[in-house]
């Protein structure tokens, strides 16, 4: 999306409708009535493409809420959808959990800007991040399936069981569960496969300012214009967060990325400015541009218990190391 933004296709205050058609008679849910029916609004503004990067535009995913709007999600089997526009399409029928930017929920706001991706690029999703992102980085195990000659290099993915074991982890819907073919539907907020290598590079960019090995994909100002927070602060309240990612004093949201802006209002002891994604299986990477920490982690368990837990034991770990970090 940033590597849109520098070739002028879209900006922050845009409203989403402006690339969606289809969401621009979005209601807003606002409870239910005596015979427990969603009681439906108008938005106070059209939902923007600021709020969409921050997860404040009012969508949500369906799997980890249970609002009567989440329920609608699971209903119509959003993320399950064949296509991206069948998934537009299903969202453009569903009301906004809350106001436009009076909220905070993780959701599936990245997907959707998968499908604004393909339309503002003239390309399928998989192809854009290969021509743009992974090709030029020397990214050459990253994409949306494993290709035979690479399948006994593929990883089983794990989750808990009840007696604290672990059982090999089976996508539910449409989602691809074995990696072997590319998707139908293109996930913006999931459903890579990449190895610890190809995510260094990545990662290496960002905390480079754009660039690697020679190699740009963004400018310095783009990346720090990606990694700071863009919350107000009625939202930074204790009050929305997923996880241990919870949004108050020192701790944000930039586009696509938490962020730790003021780590001691945060009582945090990463470096100032350290931005970081959440990897829903334990795969998730930071980078402090404060202390120049690149950290990448790899587990293989989805969304355990204990995930958010062990990725701050890692950063209190990694930043306990360091014994004269920079002021």
């Amino acid at each position: 999306m940033m590597i849109l933004y520098e070739q002028g296709k879209w900006l922050p205050s845009d409203p989403i409708s402006k690339y969606i058609p289809e969401f621009a008679h979005l209601k807003v849910f606002k409870g239910v009535d005596a015979e427990g029916k969603m009681i439906l609004v108008e938005p106070d503004h059209p939902p923007t493409m600021r709020e969409l990067m921050t997860h404040t535009a009012g969508f949500t995913y369906g799997s980890m809420g249970n609002t009567m709007v989440d329920q609608a999600y699971r209903d119509a089997k959003v993320m399950q959808s064949q296509t991206l526009q069948e998934m537009i399409d299903k969202l453009a029928k569903i009301p906004l959990l809350y106001q436009p930017g009076k909220g905070w929920t993780y959701s599936c706001s990245m997907d959707i800007q998968g499908y604004i991706a393909e339309k503002l690029s003239g390309q399928k999703l998989p192809d854009f991040m290969h021509d743009h992102i992974f090709a030029p980085l020397g990214m050459k195990d990253t994409g949306f399936y494993v290709s035979a000659e690479k399948r006994s290099r593929f990883a089983t993915n794990y989750k808990g069981t009840p007696d604290g074991g672990i059982t090999p982890y089976a996508e539910g819907g449409g989602a691809p569960t074995d990696y072997a073919t590319e998707p139908t539907m293109p996930s913006g907020g999931g459903g890579l496969v990449t190895t610890i290598e190809d995510y260094y590079r990545f990662a290496s960019m960002l905390a480079n300012g754009g660039e690697l090995g020679g190699t740009r994909i963004l400018a310095p100002a783009t990346v720090k214009l990606m990694s700071s927070n863009h919350l107000p602060t009625s939202l930074l309240t204790g009050e929305f967060g997923i996880g241990l990612s919870m949004m108050r004093p020192g701790f944000g949201y930039g586009y696509d990325c938490a962020v730790i802006f003021d780590p001691s209002e945060a009582n945090l002891t990463d470096g100032k400015g350290t931005y970081f994604w959440d990897g829903a299986a334990g795969t998730w990477f930071w980078v402090d541009p404060t202390n120049d920490v690149v950290f990448i982690s790899m587990i293989q368990r989805m969304s355990s218990p204990d995930n958010h837990s062990l990725e701050y034991r890692g950063h209190t770990v990694v930043n306990q190391a360091l014994v004269d970090p920079s002021k």
